[in-house]
């Protein structure tokens, strides 16, 4: 079987010299917990890495489609869409991609005396599944965050803030039910179409169809079209698609993400596709759209 450690289409990840690193260990807001490297791989056929030896740092792997598996302490376990996985440092391992439906994971790479209070005590894959009062985007956001500051790790400032954020991001995995604790509902009583759109929100970078909208709100999907227009006046999935194209001009305006990074990231495996789509919706290609928000924020900054 082929086996690839890196170098996949969509790909992308940042690294830090481990002699940078080392010198900022002894920062007090670095040296507790840090980044080593971050990045993310969508749906990376033939991906494959083995640590007979283990690692100097814990990893942790996020699937967001597709499957995996990873071997540890003798035990091979699968990973599936909605999972992660903490990797200790010091223990021999191996993970990779299935064959048939390679996964697309979020990584981290990561340090620091308080490493090891980030591991948990479990070696499953646990779940985190979007739902009414998940925060999948929130938690996406983060990461974003921490790779743009990370990127800029030379300059010790970001590589500071990049820490800081890492605490969150970390704790959002493990301190599930906390962190979701903000999203709860009081007693405000939320309308059908707001849960749904909630639900398209968190997976925005998935492909949904009808039938599983449908079938998650337990209703046929005829009918679960039929409530969804009454309260919108528009279909599911025009909606849906409109919400991706909408995420996608948050990429455009406010990260360094190449357009066809974007495409890959929110699920259209063609950019072309992507291209016309957001066309469709916004009246001007993607590059056109970038073009005139760039000019438009240099107008306004003068």
């Amino acid at each position: 079987m082929i086996k690839i450690k890196e170098g996949f289409k969509g790909e992308r990840f940042v690294s830090l010299p481990d002699e940078l690193l080392d010198s900022y260990s002894s920062e007090p807001l670095i040296g507790n917990l840090y980044v080593r490297k971050i990045g993310f791989f969508p749906k990376v056929k033939y991906h494959y890495v083995q640590k007979d030896q283990g690692s100097k740092y814990a990893m942790l792997i996020y699937c967001t489609e597709g499957k995996g598996w990873y071997t540890i302490y003798g035990k091979t376990y699968t990973v599936v869409e909605n999972q992660y996985i903490i990797i200790p440092p010091d223990v021999p391992y191996s993970f990779g991609a299935d064959e048939h439906d390679p996964w697309t994971i979020y990584f981290l790479h990561f340090k620091g005396k308080l490493c090891k209070e980030f591991v948990p005590s479990y070696n499953m894959p646990k779940d985190i599944l979007p739902g009414e009062h998940s925060r999948l985007q929130d938690r996406i956001r983060l990461f974003e965050e921490i790779y743009s500051c990370f990127s800029m790790g030379y300059t010790k400032e970001y590589m500071i803030y990049s820490s800081m954020c890492l605490y969150m991001f970390l704790s959002s995995f493990i301190y599930l039910e906390q962190f979701r604790y903000y999203n709860l509902p009081t007693h405000k009583e939320y309308s059908f179409s707001s849960k749904v759109i909630h639900y398209m929100q968190e997976n925005v970078e998935r492909n949904l169809t009808l039938e599983q909208l449908a079938t998650y709100f337990k209703y046929s999907p005829s009918h679960f079209s039929m409530l969804f227009q009454k309260e919108t006046r528009m279909s599911p999935i025009n909606y849906f698609i409109r919400l991706k194209i909408q995420k996608a001009c948050q990429y455009i305006v406010l990260t360094n993400l190449k357009l066809n990074e974007i495409s890959i990231k929110l699920g259209f495996e063609e950019p072309a596709y992507f291209s016309r789509i957001f066309t469709r919706v916004m009246g001007v290609s993607p590059s056109v759209y970038r073009k005139k928000e760039s000019e438009h924020s240099i107008t306004q900054s003068e």
